[in-house]
């Protein structure tokens, strides 16, 4: 095992062996594997913004194998779906790439303002699929937060007991956030501390914007003079903010946009320290040899080749 997978391992001491094994495929997997970066194929959105948003750009997509292969093709480190796509094709690539189970949920047909997911997967489940991790998401700041973070707590606690790592999806959203709080700085990082002190092995955040939402934050970083306006002084803070950079903190890629702005932003995240990307809409809804280009860009960046 290279040295660098190895120092990761460490920051995680208190997991079993069975965790640290998982945590180990998901690390060592695909092109960048070894190298301590990461990039992942999500596709949960099928659930979270419904099939047609989804998959009419690239009508392949709405093929649960589509994205197997995909992920599998173009070298990624895991890929990480819901109950269903997974069951649909575990069978037929199996061990053929890492998988994370997003055991939680919500659709697009109601307007939440302070949004709950509900539970649709189980540790049960994802040892059955042969899953390396769980997957689940947690909107700090809503007014349900409580109820996840102790669902949450208890999944931690019976996937790593089972010998899973766990991932968390920390999205601040909420009726006592601006939207352009979302992605502020301060709340970016508030959240990818949550996430870390809720047990997370590895944690996914937004790229945070130059914007603070909160105003003694703000008061914070002026005293401190703490650099936000260059996007890797911004991930910098959030990596910091993760137990100091001993906790695997990647990034979204958000909605779909244009190849030189996801290649722009995938160098801030690594400029700035980030352990990698979690990307979705921006890989798969392209027609799949231009995909395959954009993720083979995407790794050569983290690699330090683009």
């Amino acid at each position: 095992m290279k040295r660098r997978i190895r120092e990761i391992l460490s920051w995680y001491g208190s997991d079993n062996p069975g965790t640290l094994t998982n945590l180990a495929r998901i690390l060592n997997q695909g092109k960048l594997g070894g190298t301590g970066k990461l990039v992942i194929l999500p596709v949960d959105q099928g659930v979270e913004h419904g099939p047609a948003r989804t998959f009419i750009p690239n009508p392949g997509g709405f093929d649960p194998r589509y994205h197997f292969e995909l992920a599998i093709d173009a070298g990624l480190s895991a890929y990480a779906a819901p109950l269903g796509f997974l069951e649909a094709g575990a069978r037929d690539y199996a061990g053929d790439l890492p998988l994370i189970m997003k055991v939680n949920n919500r659709e697009n047909l109601s307007s939440d303002k302070d949004p709950l997911q509900a539970v649709t997967g189980s540790v049960e489940a994802a040892l059955r699929i042969g899953c390396a991790a769980i997957g689940y998401t947690v909107y700090p700041g809503s007014m349900h937060r409580v109820v996840m973070y102790e669902k949450l707590q208890a999944l931690t606690e019976e996937a790593k007991r089972h010998g899973l790592a766990v991932v968390v999806w920390s999205y601040p959203r909420g009726s006592d956030i601006s939207k352009e709080g979302e992605t502020a700085l301060d709340v970016s990082a508030y959240a990818a501390q949550i996430a870390a002190q809720m047990g997370a092995n590895i944690i996914k955040v937004k790229p945070p914007d130059d914007f603070v939402e909160q105003g003694e934050a703000r008061k914070t970083y002026e005293k401190a003079g703490v650099e936000t306006d260059t996007l890797p002084k911004r991930i910098e803070h959030v990596i910091k903010s993760a137990f100091d950079g001993r906790r695997v903190t990647i990034f979204s890629g958000g909605a779909a946009k244009g190849t030189d702005a996801v290649l722009e932003e995938i160098r801030g995240i690594r400029d700035g320290g980030g352990f990698g990307s979690i990307m979705g809409r921006n890989a798969f809804q392209r027609e799949r040899s231009e995909a395959l280009e954009l993720l083979g860009s995407v790794i050569k960046i983290y690699q330090g080749k683009l």
